[in-house]
């Protein structure tokens, strides 16, 4: 199975005080200066389903990107028992602690995390499963995670007598792949690795119009067309983003029915929480008629997504292609996904306003206009559409 990977790379040692865990041991060489790497999970929204549970025995780390299974140069973040965790309890912010562990200092550029096998068809509770919305729990196929690990590339800093704090990010929604009609999933996992430098600040929060708190709303701040944190608004349209490194983002409302609404250059600080808005005053994307968008991906291990450049920029996901993998392969995967044809609201941030500043992009560039684009490995593939009309079923193919 190959893996498509978004990390995010930049790390820094913070003198934060020590996290208590349970489980956490360490493997591997010593060295007489040493630091500590604690970690925890969190979750973006998935789509389509109402659990995806995923069972971490151990973390292991590694100074070097191409040390392999039986090199005696891991150290490790050991679970004991191993922790059963439903992903999509994980949003708004929340966190599930994995543990912490000594480690001599230096730069650790690998990270593998470690699932629990699934032991047979009649286990109770299945070790890594998803249930469907409407369906009934399927163990969810995960071979390379059963053996030597689930493979991150990072580039984390350990410094003598600290602790670095690492947030292990899944985005569930797209780490998911159904394989055709046979009732099986694949977990193609995009995680993100973040370092958490504060706890002050490195979040952003705020509310949608209650029309639009519903689980198949997105909330995300995005960085040249990259979601950075994604989640779910609450019952309430409360969205919270955490952990965020700091920088400036464009937050992106995207929800089934309604125009995309962008927040442009909302701040990110290590020192205080960024509010965007308040209840009295929510993010209200006005409604939308969507454009169905299909094709194909050749190999079935590409992924797509959906881009549109407002006037001015940024350039923003708006929507993910959900892919369906063939159940005999080798054979393309068929992808499907919805576009609004009206035209994106955009409001700038204004620190604490009485209300944010709406307007349509009306541009006769923008209202419907979006570059699909395509990934296999470092391969890219942009193609332009025009959503005001049907759009033919659009064919990826990369040698």
């Amino acid at each position: 199975m190959t893996f498509h990977w978004k990390t995010a790379l930049a790390v820094a040692s913070a003198a934060l005080g020590l996290f208590a865990c349970g489980g956490g041991g360490m493997s591997g060489t010593g060295a007489s200066a040493s630091g500590a790497m604690h970690l925890s999970l969190t979750d973006a929204p998935a789509c389509g389903y109402d659990n995806v549970y995923l069972t971490v025995e151990r973390i292991r780390v590694n100074k070097s990107d191409t040390a392999v299974d039986g090199d005696n140069t891991w150290s490790e973040v050991v679970l004991n028992p191993a922790k059963r965790i439903d992903l999509l309890t994980l949003t708004n912010g929340v966190l599930s602690e994995l543990g912490q562990t000594t480690l001599p200092t230096g730069k650790y550029t690998q990270m593998r995390l470690v699932l629990a096998p699934n032991t047979g068809p009649g286990a109770n509770p299945l070790a890594n499963s998803i249930k469907p919305t409407g369906g009934t729990e399927v163990a969810l196929s995960t071979p390379s995670a059963q053996q030597s690990g689930l493979k991150l590339n990072v580039n984390m800093d350990i410094a003598a007598d600290q602790v670095a704090d690492f947030a292990i990010d899944f985005d569930a929604c797209k780490s998911i792949v159904k394989r055709g009609n046979s009732g099986q999933y694949n977990l193609k996992p995009v995680v993100t690795v973040i370092p958490v430098v504060s706890s002050a600040g490195m979040k952003v929060q705020g509310y949608v119009q209650g029309a639009v708190a519903l689980p198949t709303t997105t909330v995300s701040l995005q960085l040249n067309g990259v979601p950075v944190k994604a989640t779910v608004p609450d019952l309430n349209g409360r969205f919270v983003l955490y952990p965020v490194p700091v920088g400036n983002y464009a937050l992106v409302v995207t929800a089934p029915g309604h125009v995309t609404g962008v927040v442009t250059d909302v701040p990110v600080t290590a020192t205080a929480i960024t509010t965007v808005n308040t209840l009295g005053t929510p993010i209200t994307p006005p409604l939308a008629t969507q454009r169905a968008i299909t094709g194909t991906l050749d190999p079935s291990t590409a992924t797509v997504r959906a881009l549109q450049t407002l006037t001015g920029g940024p350039t923003v996901e708006v929507a993910w292609g959900l892919v369906e993998v063939p159940t005999v392969l080798p054979a393309p995967a068929s992808f499907s996904l919805s576009l609004p044809i009206e035209a994106p609201v955009v409001a700038p941030y204004v620190a604490l306003p009485a209300s944010l500043n709406f307007a349509a992009d009306s541009s006769a560039s923008v209202s419907g206009k979006y570059t699909l684009e395509a990934t296999s490995g470092t391969s890219i593939q942009p193609v332009p559409i025009n959503a005001n009309a049907i759009v033919s079923p659009v064919a990826f193919t990369f040698p």
